[in-house]
């Protein structure tokens, strides 16, 4: 019983105390404070480890066409404008992490999949431009696999 409240005061009083703390300019309160903090960045360094271990579900938010002319290796294309959480594999092993361009369309769909799993998710910080900018390679279709050609 000892134990038990223990590990209980443990858990909650960070929760207490964070309860007690007064708010600041520019800090996100209610629900605006719940997305944020449901949803992070994960640079292209920690990702390029996270890929080579096996350890991540990608998800290129682009569009068809974008995800056509380069993606980064594995990616699977989940397209921010048909973006449905439900779609999302599930993979108790492997992290779900999301990216796009430059970052905004990923942020947006990683709050919409952070509501909807009620963890937090990661999408790459500045996109596949920093994913490229960081010298790592991106792969495209070939010419007659093409979307825009059929």
């Amino acid at each position: 019983m000892i134990l038990r409240r223990s590990v209980l005061l443990a858990c909650f009083a960070p929760l207490a105390l964070a309860g007690c703390a007064g708010t600041g300019v520019g800090v996100p309160t209610g629900s605006e404070a719940i997305a944020s903090a449901r949803v992070a960045t994960i640079n292209a360094d920690q990702l390029a480890v996270l890929l080579a271990a096996g350890e991540v579900v990608l998800i290129d938010v682009r569009t068809p066409y974008e995800f056509a002319d380069g993606r980064i290796a594995g990616a699977l294309n989940a397209p921010l404008t048909h973006f449905d959480p439900a779609s999302i594999p599930v993979d108790k092993t492997r992290e779900v992490i999301l990216y796009c361009g430059s970052s905004r369309r990923s942020g947006i769909a990683a709050e919409k999949l952070a509501e909807y799993r009620g963890t937090v998710v990661r999408h790459l910080a500045g996109g596949i431009g920093a994913w490229t900018s960081a010298g790592y390679d991106t792969f495209a279709n070939s010419p007659e696999d093409d979307p825009r050609s059929r």
